[in-house]
């Protein structure tokens, strides 16, 4: 006869966060917690901690993501729109060359801090990287 073995969590099982309405605070610059303290402290410097509601933020991991995600956006909206216009009205190459380095810049640097507070917004709604509470001890 087989011992009848109990499972225990050795965690409470925590409540779940809501992933859209972190992401969207995020990515308006707001803690996803609380959506009213600012997320970022500089252009993407992100803040310690929320001013509001003291969430601690230190622990995202936002690292390479939104770069990588900001750089795939860009040119998969810029190559067929390059194609277009070249199709169309045939512009000289130094005329393709600046519009679209220059529209590839401002495209990169207004959606590069939005992509960046979503990233941040999903590891806060999923506990990742620290935040789902107490930080691990270090050994």
């Amino acid at each position: 006869m087989q011992p009848q073995v109990q499972i225990t969590p050795s965690a409470p099982v925590e409540s779940q966060r809501p992933l859209r309405p972190a992401m969207l605070r995020a990515m308006r610059g707001r803690c996803p917690a609380c959506g009213n303290g600012r997320l970022f402290r500089g252009y993407l410097k992100v803040a310690d901690q929320c001013p509001e509601c003291h969430e601690a933020l230190h622990h995202q991991r936002a690292d390479d993501g939104p770069a990588y995600l900001t750089i795939l956006l860009v040119s998969h909206l810029g190559a067929p729109l390059l194609l277009i216009s070249y199709v169309l009205w045939r512009p000289s190459a130094m005329t393709m060359l600046l519009s679209f380095g220059l529209g590839a810049v401002i495209l990169s640097l207004l959606l590069l801090p939005l992509i960046k507070g979503a990233f941040i917004g999903l590891q806060w709604s999923q506990r990742m990287h620290g935040f789902g509470g107490a930080e691990p001890a270090s050994t």
